[in-house]
């Protein structure tokens, strides 16, 4: 009897229930798309923040002890200046958490002269290939890094030892073009480089002071060949958090669990510990500022991914509260039929309620899948990827369907009740 009753109301209300089942459809798919977006909007801002700069900085060991004794920059003048040896640098990717590691660049900075002043040549990896002893290839280098400079003229390769990058600072001083030659003159061997004008570049920076060769170039002009003097490093990492923090003053303070936990997580301080456990002759340093912002953006993106789909189920289940009330409210007197031949509230209330669940249950099927396609738009319209398919999301989305379901029932169970056979049927 209840099944028969049931299926002549889902016949006899079709259009009433199909507005339910497309307002939990609009609900739950807007609710997912934020979900999915959410769980897998980490990589994904951290690979958007990754085109800005590096977040972890590689010195030798050495100079980073001097420095931090003495209060002295990089730049500072007079010190001994440390190095790394090249080779070594393939242990970057060597670590547990080595595909966070998304770029890294050597470089090693000397002085030359040029028509006799004094000029700063650079050299680096453009973009470097790599084998590496895990059996992975690699390619890595600056011009990943440095996204957002402006650089006329053809992309400028490793293997091209007589070209130059040139800054833009200095081709306006010397008023030098594109394909123009310059001799720079080592301060350190006074050998004399023939360099040909590759490209000129607008970094905004201290950089555009700057001549950039490759590195073997950089390595001839300050006699120092298979060295480099500081290692620039963007590596994808997870906020940090209390833990971290407590990690990055004193790992030994942590018990075995929370070493665990640490060690396992791509916190910026535990992947700069597993790079100096690699590599003993150096020191990692943490581009706080950097990691912290990234940090910072990506706790707000999650958070306002959440308000949206809190919102989205609110005004999901007030549409549902209005639809289903009006449904009761116009099958009144059938309700009150009912009731006056015997049937409780709570039978009453398991009919209406099972025949709205199963439209809101086929209204958040079709909604899911609604909302993975929004989340693609959204992944490709923002990020340029796919959003990878959560599986968490199939048991929330049901619970959201159950939720709005119910609390957007409520008020048209309270008046159902409340209604009275007699009253009804009188047309009262």
């Amino acid at each position: 009897m209840f099944c028969r009753m049931l299926l002549s109301v889902l016949i006899r209300q079709k259009k009433k229930l199909f507005l339910i089942a497309l307002t939990v459809a609009l609900g739950v798919s807007l609710a997912t798309a934020m979900l999915n977006v959410m769980f897998d909007v980490g990589d994904k801002v951290n690979q958007e923040l990754k085109a800005y700069g590096a977040n972890l900085n590689i010195v030798p060991r050495g100079s980073a002890v001097i420095n931090e004794m003495y209060q002295l920059d990089n730049n500072d003048s007079g010190q001994a200046v440390q190095y790394i040896k090249e080779e070594e640098l393939v242990r970057i990717k060597m670590i547990f958490w080595a595909y966070n590691i998304v770029d890294f660049a050597p470089f090693l900075t000397t002085q030359a002269s040029f028509n006799d002043k004094p000029i700063t040549v650079v050299g680096t990896w453009f973009n470097k290939y790599l084998n590496i002893p895990t059996g992975d290839q690699v390619n890595t280098g600056m011009l990943a890094m440095k996204s957002w400079w402006t650089i006329e003229g053809n992309t400028m390769t490793d293997d091209n030892l007589q070209g130059a990058m040139v800054g833009e600072s200095v081709a306006k001083q010397w008023n030098l073009k594109l394909g123009d030659t310059i001799d720079i003159i080592s301060t350190k061997t006074n050998k004399k480089f023939t360099l040909t004008i590759n490209n000129i570049f607008h970094s905004g920076g201290a950089e555009d002071t700057q001549i950039y060769v490759s590195l073997p170039v950089a390595q001839d002009l300050a006699d120092k060949k298979g060295l480099v003097e500081r290692v620039e490093v963007s590596a994808l990492t997870t906020p940090e958090n209390e833990l971290a923090r407590k990690a990055a003053q004193d790992p030994n303070s942590l018990s075995r669990t929370e070493w665990d936990t640490w060690y396992c997580t791509a916190y910026i301080s535990s992947i700069a510990y597993q790079l100096e456990e690699l590599m003993p002759d150096v020191r990692v340093k943490a581009i706080m500022q950097v990691a912290e912002s990234e940090g910072s953006i990506l706790q707000k993106t999650q958070l306002l991914m959440l308000l949206l789909t809190i919102l989205s189920l609110i005004c999901s289940a007030l549409a549902i509260s209005n639809l289903v009330t009006a449904n009761v409210i116009e099958r009144s007197t059938e309700i009150g039929l009912l009731k006056a031949l015997g049937a409780t509230n709570t039978a009453v209330a398991m009919l209406i309620l099972t025949e709205i669940f199963i439209i809101a249950l086929l209204g958040g099927f079709f909604g899911y899948f609604i909302g993975f396609g929004f989340a693609q738009i959204i992944g490709h319209t923002v990020f340029g990827s796919f959003v990878e398919p959560k599986m968490i999301i199939i048991p929330l989305a049901l619970i959201m369907v159950i939720l709005i379901t119910f609390l957007g029932s409520l008020p048209a169970l309270r008046i159902m009740m409340f209604l009275r056979p007699t009253d009804v049927l009188h047309g009262r």
